[in-house]
């Protein structure tokens, strides 16, 4: 949940920059896209936690999980909040900006909020997809989580298949809801166009 709520605050800001008037804020918004989805999760977590040390930089195991899946899904959201606000009518910016609106109003209040009707199905599939993810690294940082302490379970018990199938329905558990409630905001909001 940490992780999301710093990639949503910051695929806000990165989303805003790479639909910035200005060519050096596009720049800079789309290097930091680019910059993480060019290498797997996996990679930037063992980057980060074993390399960031050699260099002087330490952090804990769970909060190094946490930023990283932060950043990593910072791209991920940057881009599902683009797509939204490049759904609304150009039309509607530029009404803003004839009645003396700047960028940053532009955005928050007129953009954005038309925008979030569209963003509801990207933006809940990245957060699925985040919890997805935190498998991978906490298996790699040896993070205390459900793959981690299936892990664990499965070398205390030697009992792979019943371990890995628990792990699968508790992994179904905490993602299918999720999906349905994902379609049933996305339906929701639909219909309130």
């Amino acid at each position: 949940m940490l992780s999301f709520a710093l990639a949503l605050v910051g695929g806000a800001v990165v989303a805003a920059m790479r639909v910035s008037p200005l060519r050096l804020l596009r720049a800079v918004g789309t290097v930091y896209v680019e910059f993480f989805f060019s290498l797997p999760l996996l990679v930037w977590a063992l980057l980060f936690f074993f390399g960031l040390p050699k260099v002087g930089i330490v952090f804990d195991r769970f909060i190094s999980a946490v930023i990283v899946l932060a950043v990593f899904t910072t791209a991920l959201c940057a881009e599902a909040i683009r797509a939204g606000i490049n759904t609304v009518p150009p039309g509607q910016g530029e009404a803003a900006r004839a009645i003396g609106l700047r960028f940053d109003q532009v955005l928050t209040l007129v953009v954005l909020p038309q925008a979030l009707r569209t963003m509801v199905g990207p933006l809940g599939s990245v957060f699925l997809a985040l919890i997805r993810n935190s498998a991978v690294v906490a298996l790699a940082l040896s993070v205390d989580d459900l793959m981690w302490r299936s892990d664990q379970l499965n070398t205390d018990t030697a009992r792979p298949v019943q371990v890995l199938l628990g792990t699968f329905v508790a992994y179904l558990v905490l993602t299918v809801p999720g999906t349905v409630l994902v379609n049933w905001a996305q339906r929701r909001w639909a219909f309130g166009r």
